[in-house]
């Protein structure tokens, strides 16, 4: 009999990751999930919690999950704090995890000899843009602690490609959504707050006037993008991960029905966000294969997961 190929996903309990290990099941891998439940939920792995090994660990206590990569595949690195305003509030916090954590991602990487890691990088690495669509040759510009922090991740696995001959990929997501995800913080976190304004018969708040657009992107087929660019044969790249049609706050908001007023605009936030995926297309022949109005039809569908969410 065949043994199933080991892999990791570390945040392989939050609302990307528990997504990835489940179609890492499905494909038929043996899942080790390390993550230390400060987003992540165990309740985001039952359907696999008997079929993968959970091991409650942070990224940034090397001592703590270096032996879990022994023998070892692929590594997915998608263990991380996201958020603006926590970052500025506590940049070190966001610096262990980040990027200590990251680090450590690769030493056990490079000790075990893995064959490929994959690391979820973030689109925030561009900063305020100008020109659009976005091409992964953007100028980086930096606002905020969480993009540093999250671009420092990304240089170190350049870095340790290059000098260690390490296989990695690293993808910038743009904006992540779908069941499961959190009502506050980064990635699409905008549906579960209107979610749960929903269900809980609240009017929906749109910051400033709902013209902005963001690239959504749904959750499964992130999943499925990181699958490929372990399986590819590529030794070191950069790719966005979005679907290249931007959506305005107002159209979803109409989508999703309901009452809604309107709050005052936050600094910093940019007024759209689009990515341009010909080189994932290209490279990765991987493409979004849910459009928008499907991605609001199963939420809406699955609104019972809002039931307990705080409102925002």
């Amino acid at each position: 009999m065949l043994t199933k190929k080991k892999v990791i996903v570390t945040g392989g309990a939050g609302f990307i990751g528990s997504h990835l290990v489940e179609l890492l099941v499905k494909k038929n891998f043996s899942v080790i999930v390390i993550d230390n439940l400060a987003t992540g939920r165990l309740a985001n792995l039952k359907k696999v919690k008997n079929k993968v090994k959970f091991i409650n660990a942070n990224v940034s206590e090397y001592n703590k999950i270096e032996k879990n990569f022994k023998n070892c595949k692929y590594v997915f690195h998608l263990a991380g704090l996201a958020d603006v305003v926590p970052s500025i509030e506590q940049p070190e916090k966001y610096f262990a995890t980040n990027v200590k954590g990251t680090l450590n991602v690769l030493m056990a990487s490079k000790k075990y000899n893995i064959s490929k890691l994959v690391y979820a990088a973030s689109a925030s690495c561009y900063g305020m843009v100008k020109r659009f669509p976005t091409t992964e040759k953007t100028n980086i510009s930096t606002e905020y602690p969480y993009a540093l922090t999250k671009y420092l991740g990304e240089e170190l696995i350049c870095h340790w490609s290059k000098i260690y001959n390490l296989s990695s990929i690293s993808l910038r997501l743009f904006n992540v959504y779908g069941v499961r995800s959190r009502t506050s913080g980064a990635y699409g976190a905008m549906f579960g707050v209107f979610l749960a304004q929903l269900i809980n018969n609240k009017p929906l708040t749109i910051v400033g006037n709902g013209k902005q657009t963001r690239d959504f992107t749904y959750v499964t087929d992130v999943a499925k993008a990181f699958y490929v660019a372990a399986k590819s044969k590529i030794f070191h790249d950069i790719f966005n991960v979005g679907t290249g049609k931007p959506t305005s706050v107002n159209y979803i908001a109409k989508e999703l029905g309901g009452k809604i007023i309107h709050i005052p605009k936050r600094p910093g936030e940019p007024d759209k966000s689009q990515a341009d995926i010909k080189k994932i297309k290209k490279k990765l022949k991987w493409h979004p294969t849910i459009s928008i109005e499907q991605g609001i039809k199963i939420m809406k569908q699955n609104i019972s997961d809002w039931k307990k969410a705080p409102v925002w």
